[in-house]
Formats: C-alpha cells, sequence, structure tokens
C-alpha cells in the first residue's frame, strides 16, 4: 500500500464523512485477522500501519533467551542487543516479521475494509434520512411484489408495504407509481427497512393535509379518524377560526379536495364529521348520514345509547354494523342504536317519562352539516367555498 490509500481515506472522510482514524483503526483490526488467516496464530504478532505513508510492517513479540529453542517465540541475546541496546535475557522484545508476500495480502484486507466501511456508512445515512422522514407520505414505483408483499422503489433504498398495510382490492403491478405513508424505520444488520403503507390511518390524514391548506396551516385540524381502508373511512374536524367552516374547507371547492383524496385511495367512501366537546352531538354527528334523535350518555362506562327514527335504523347501524362501528372508533365511545319504537316502548315499560321532542330534533338539525362523500357522489352536493 502506498499514499494513495492514504489520499482515498482523506478524500472519503471529506465526502462521506466517515473519520479517518475510524478507517485505520477498522483497517489494522483487519490486517491483523488477515496475518493470522494466511501466516498461523503461534506467534504473538502485531500489524502497524503508517497512518502517514500507509506501508505495513508486521512485528512479532518474542522472548529475549541465551539459547533460542524456539525461532517463532525467541530471539538470541546478541541479536536482540542489535535491536535494543539495553534488552536483557527474559525481555520481550518485537522483531519486524514482515512476510514477502504481505503487501498484497494487505491491499485487499484494506480495500474490503474501506468497501464495508462505505456500506455501513451509506446504510447509516439511509436510515437517518428516513427515520426523520417517519410520519410523511412518499412516491415510489413498486419494483416487486413477493408472498403478498409489495417493494416499492424509493430511489436509494425501497420501502416495504405488507399486505396488512395495503388497500384491501387494490392490485398492484411492477412500475406503477403509487403514494404510501411512512410509519415505521428499523435499523437492522443488513440495512435500514423502511415499512410504508396506504391503508393506515394517518395515510387518510396526511393526504388531507396535502389537500386542504386550511390543515396545513393550522386552521383546521382533524381530532380523529376511523378507518377501514378501502370501504370507508370517517374523519371529525375542528376550526380554530369560527369563520371557516371545517367541513367545507376539507371538502373544497366543489368538492375537489374530498374527490382528489377519494381517487387516491381507490374510490374510498369518507365521511367528513364536525367535531364537537360535547359528547353527545359529536356521536349524533358521528352516526352520519343517520338522523339522531336522541343520545343519552352513561360517562362512567362510556356507552352512550342512541335514538334512531325507525326508518333510518338500518342507515345508523349500516351494511353489516360499519357505520355504528366506525362511529364507535371515531368517538371513542360504545353506541347502543336504538330505534324510536323500541324506546317508546322500553320507556313505558318502565313506566319513565319520555324526554322532550324539542330535544330530539337538536341533533337532527346539527347533522345537515356534516358531509359524506364518494365516487359516484354528485359534485354539486358540494359546491360551497373553502
Amino acid at each position: 500500500m502506498s499514499n494513495e490509500l492514504i489520499q482515498a481515506l482523506n478524500e472519503i472522510e471529506r465526502e462521506r464523512g466517515i473519520p479517518k482514524l475510524a478507517l485505520i483503526e477498522a483497517i489494522k483490526s483487519a490486517l491483523n485477522t488477515a496475518y493470522k488467516k494466511n501466516f498461523g496464530v503461534a506467534q504473538n504478532v502485531s500489524v502497524d500501519f503508517d497512518e502517514m505513508n500507509g506501508d505495513v510492517h508486521v512485528y512479532s513479540q518474542k522472548k529475549v533467551v541465551e539459547k533460542v529453542e524456539d525461532t517463532r517465540l525467541e530471539i538470541q541475546l546478541d541479536e536482540a542487543l542489535e535491536l535494543y541496546p539495553d534488552c536483557q535475557v527474559e525481555d520481550m522484545v518485537y522483531v519486524e516479521a514482515t512476510p514477502t508476500n504481505f503487501g498484497r495480502i494487505a491491499a485487499q484486507t484494506a480495500k474490503q475494509v474501506v468497501i464495508q466501511k462505505l456500506r455501513e456508512a451509506e446504510r447509516s445515512l439511509i436510515y437517518q434520512e428516513f427515520r426523520e422522514r417517519e410520519g410523511e407520505i412518499v412516491t415510489g414505483t413498486v419494483q416487486r411484489i413477493e408472498a403478498k408483499t409489495a417493494y416499492v422503489n424509493l430511489g436509494r433504498t425501497e420501502g416495504i408495504m405488507l399486505p396488512s398495510d395495503q388497500i384491501g382490492g387494490e392490485r398492484y403491478e411492477v412500475g406503477q407509481r403509487i403514494k404510501a405513508y411512512i410509519y415505521e424505520v428499523k435499523d437492522t444488520p443488513k440495512g435500514p427497512n423502511i415499512f410504508v403503507s396506504r391503508s393506515h390511518p394517518f395515510f387518510l390524514k396526511r393526504l388531507f393535509e396535502l389537500e386542504v391548506p386550511e390543515i396545513y396551516d393550522g386552521i383546521v385540524e382533524i381530532r380523529t379518524i376511523a378507518r377501514e381502508a378501502g370501504s370507508r373511512s370517517k374523519i371529525s374536524v375542528h376550526s380554530y377560526d369560527e369563520k371557516v367552516d371545517p367541513v367545507g374547507a376539507c371538502v373544497g371547492p366543489r368538492g375537489f379536495r374530498v374527490q382528489n383524496v377519494v381517487s387516491e385511495l381507490g374510490g374510498e367512501k369518507i365521511d367528513i364529521i364536525r367535531y364537537d366537546k360535547d359528547p353527545k352531538r359529536f356521536i349524533a354527528n358521528a352516526l352520519s348520514p343517520s338522523k339522531v334523535l336522541n343520545v343519552i350518555p352513561n360517562e362512567e362506562e362510556k356507552v352512550a345509547r342512541v335514538i334512531v327514527p325507525d326508518y333510518q335504523l338500518s342507515l345508523a347501524i349500516g351494511k353489516e354494523g360499519q357505520n355504528a362501528r366506525l362511529a364507535a372508533k371515531l368517538t371513542g365511545w360504545k353506541v347502543d342504536i336504538k330505534n324510536e319504537s323500541q324506546y317508546l316502548a322500553e320507556i313505558e315499560e318502565l313506566g319513565a317519562d319520555l324526554e322532550q321532542e324539542d330535544e330530539f330534533e337538536e341533533y337532527g338539525e346539527d347533522q345537515e352539516q356534516e358531509a359524506e362523500f364518494d365516487d359516484d357522489a354528485e359534485n354539486d352536493e358540494y359546491g360551497q367555498d373553502a
């Protein structure tokens, strides 16, 4: 090896940020291992790497004796005195023992170490880059599909989209460009694993942030999300500016904003719900598009009995219970839905008085402000400016 190696190490330190001293220490350690592998381990040797010019020397530790019995471990006193004038019998001294062909081995070893360190540095940089981007949306190209897991080319590395992170019903093809949400970055010995998702609730949230300036600016906030990816989602929104309608802002002029989100999600239906700190109103809003007559909450058990018109019971529950299930997840309350006839019968059976009708109608009026969107809906229904 020569000055070329030292120059290369300096360049690597400057351009890649890998400390030169760390590289030199790694090279020294590898050279010791290489020597023992190629020339045996009986001798106690030390490999020295000259940091100035890149020269490599091997030194063998030997015991000073009057008469040598093992040349690998001992050196005669008169020979030792030529190297170390003050040495005595029984002293341990170092004697150069560089093999004639060790230069080639050293060069190969140093090259392998540098390449390995560069790979490690590259993996570390990729990990740091994507660790900082955790929680963001990325765009990539489907590189391959193995055992239903999609691998997405993200440029310097690839993202892993597990079957559970895919939207049900979507089919991915090699070369297809897709958007996905980075939800976890793991550092492994083989390099970082970047897990991406299209089914994650926060993927929906980030899409709205991209489409709705009021959310990005912090005027409107998405408070809660309930999602069954590929089928239906509900989001609750709140405005910190009384002049800005949070539902209208998310829907956008002529429904363009929410339509863009729905299109990205392959037609997934989205209910945009007005958040309310009053749990009764919030639960009623969350059951949109069904009208609600009354909500009777049990604060201790976090259970709410919801009364709906007889003809709206199926709508309130939803297909296979989906609407009620999403509303419960959105609000954090367990929802027990009853139609008006059932409720009146229970009241009559218990001999209690029915609550005032004007309180029932209050929730029905609130829900007219909520919005539901899917690809089949008419855009004119959402023709309000944000």
